[in-house]
């Protein structure tokens, strides 16, 4: 585990989709089918491989850590502000 939380652009091909709602092993909040924006306290290799491993077999998957807050419209800005302080490297901005 990372010493403390880091920001994360998740992204899989929607129509791969599982049934199931997919673990994000941190704290996620959804901008479209199959892009999420997720806090974890994973490394990027372990929170790629978790999602990876509830995907079909060869599923397109993108696990990107975020070094700055992303512009975002007011159905996020909410989220990010109250849950990314304190995570490796990000400055909130108002």
């Amino acid at each position: 585990m990372a010493d403390e939380p880091t920001l994360y652009l998740i992204w899989h091909d929607p129509a791969a989709a599982p049934a199931e709602p997919i673990d994000l092993h941190g704290d996620g909040h959804p901008l479209a089918d199959g892009l999420w924006l997720v806090r974890s306290a994973l490394t990027r290799s372990k929170l790629y491989h978790r999602i990876k491993w509830q995907l079909p077999d060869g599923t397109a998957l993108l696990c990107a850590p975020l070094g700055t807050t992303p512009m975002a419209g007011p159905s996020s800005r909410g989220w990010m502000r109250a849950r990314w302080r304190g995570c490796a490297g990000i400055r909130v901005r108002r």
